[in-house]
């Protein structure tokens, strides 16, 4: 509210009652620890990411959300160019016969396909499936261009929306009828060559995870069980929601084997002269990356945006007080605010004045947006600005000449300190155990579980019998990477036979 404007009381009176109705409207009703669910809707809804539709399951992503989307989309595309992937397009809806050509994987998507049945008023002759995926959309092509092992590699990539619409309970961004997100299609002549490409494009997904949305990951394999219906074996990025005790899968990257390759007949002519099949793989990441980024690190203000990928990192908002220079004091704004993006910040600056300061401040620690700037007469005085952070609302006076340097070391600052705080919260969520009592103990406590596994698909089964409740069963969620010490005679948690190597259960999402 601009200050300094004389008045008479009653206009005064009513201006401030406005005012005080307008600042209870800003706050969440739902407290993260008390009630996640209702708290995660609120916060998705008021920090403006989505909008709720008129279809179950169905989400409008607002600028908020696309901005966020379109930092990460400019980072991985760039480094899949330089891996001589290109991007293409394929049409969303797939024939029934294509679909059914690969049995285990359709299998595996069975439940989720969408069909179409009328054009109008008439019923089509043959349904059409919308892709949940693209394997079977894009396979009957990479065997018609591909014939010799001069075609090879074929490394597409393509950014689309996919449906899936079989599950009882929707969650915006970690579980909708439609989201966005890439697909890579990759397909060379070699095991070698395939088995390289899944490491490298999982480490691109640890960086989005780890080093833009300052979460940290677990990287591993998937058991037989929980591997892609197809492929061969499926790596993937785990994260963890300590509120909830559920990880996420937060983005996998297959290796297919030759499974695609001889039901939609891949072959080609090696430099030998002799026909062999290709070796395939698939990976992607989606929108719900941003649903895991607001699980972590989202507070009962709101969202907090990592600086990496909010789309306002910072923000300006004028103070001024009864009598102040006001129109000086939004000068000083509007050059605060010019000065930051030349510098390459996203910077803005809130001049509505129908709002209190206070509300604005509300409103965008809302929307999470990592540093606000205020200035007020005590500022233009002393020649700073004060500077407060959204993770942990410290504040400080920064001088305008050191203002670029300082913001600059603020947000770096800032998104380490998201980051090293998500994985003290991970870390102290970890349980090792070593038998079937400690797994259930620590269930019930919602602890991340790394346990002796004999790696048998039955035991994994068993598990997730044993452990069916109300709020859903463990499973494996992966076996990482970086695997202890199994010490000899080590037995599995579950089954009592000889452990074959670690693997972290839980429920998931």
């Amino acid at each position: 509210m601009a200050g300094g404007r004389a008045n008479n009381s009653s206009a005064n009176a009513n201006r401030k009652k406005k005012e005080v109705k307008k600042e209870t409207g800003l706050g969440l009703s739902a407290k993260k620890d008390d009630n996640f669910g209702e708290w995660y809707s609120e916060v998705v809804i008021s920090g403006e990411l989505i909008e709720y539709y008129d279809i179950s399951g169905c989400y409008i992503l607002r600028p908020w959300t696309m901005s966020i989307w379109e930092v990460m989309q400019g980072f991985f595309d760039a480094e899949i160019k330089k891996m001589n992937i290109k991007n293409c397009y394929f049409p969303l809806f797939v024939s029934p016969g294509v679909l059914q050509k690969e049995k285990d994987h359709i299998e595996g998507f069975a439940p989720e396909v969408a069909w179409v049945t009328k054009s109008g008023q008439s019923d089509l002759e043959v349904p059409i499936a919308i892709r949940p995926t693209s394997e079977t959309v894009m396979y009957p092509y990479y065997s018609k261009w591909i014939r010799g092992h001069r075609d090879l590699p074929l490394k597409l990539n393509q950014w689309c929306n996919v449906v899936r619409w079989e599950f009882s309970n929707p969650t915006p961004f970690i579980r909708s009828r439609e989201f966005l997100w890439q697909e890579g299609h990759t397909a060379f002549s070699t095991k070698e060559e395939a088995d390289k490409e899944v490491l490298e494009i999982l480490e691109l997904y640890r960086c989005i995870y780890e080093e833009y949305l300052a979460i940290p990951v677990i990287k591993g394999k998937k058991s037989e069980h929980e591997k892609f219906a197809g492929g061969l074996y499926t790596t993937s990025v785990e994260a963890f929601i300590p509120n909830t005790g559920r990880g996420v899968q937060g983005a996998t990257s297959h290796c297919l084997g030759q499974n695609f390759a001889k039901m939609f007949e891949i072959n080609f002519e090696n430099e030998k002269g002799e026909k062999a099949m290709v070796w395939q793989n698939s990976w992607a990441y989606s929108t719900r990356t941003i649903g895991v980024m607001v699980m972590v690190h989202g507070d009962d203000k709101g969202l907090v945006l990592p600086p990496k990928v909010a789309a306002v990192q910072v923000i300006v908002i004028p103070v001024p007080y009864k009598d102040a220079d006001t129109e000086r004091i939004l000068e000083v704004c509007k050059a605060t605010a010019k000065t930051l993006t030349e510098s390459g910040f996203r910077a803005e600056a809130d001049f509505r004045d129908n709002y209190s300061p206070g509300w604005k401040y509300s409103h965008w620690e809302m929307k999470g947006v990592p540093l606000r700037i205020e200035i007020g007469p005590k500022d233009l005085a002393n020649e700073q600005v004060r500077a407060v952070r959204r993770d942990n609302s410290a504040k400080v006076d920064i001088p305008m000449v050191s203002l670029v340097e300082q913001v600059k070391d603020l947000l770096a600052n800032i998104q380490q300190s998201l980051f090293d705080a998500a994985k003290q919260k991970r870390d102290a969520c970890i349980q090792v155990v070593k038998t079937w009592d400690e797994f259930t103990e620590a269930l019930s406590h919602k602890k991340l579980i790394l346990a002796p596994w004999c790696n048998e698909e039955e035991v994994e089964k068993d598990v997730k019998a044993r452990t069916k409740g109300e709020i859903g069963a463990a499973k494996t969620l992966c076996s990482p990477f970086d695997q202890p010490a199994l010490d000899e005679g080590t037995l599995c948690f579950a089954s009592g036979k000889p452990a074959k190597k670690w693997t972290y259960w839980g429920r998931s999402y």
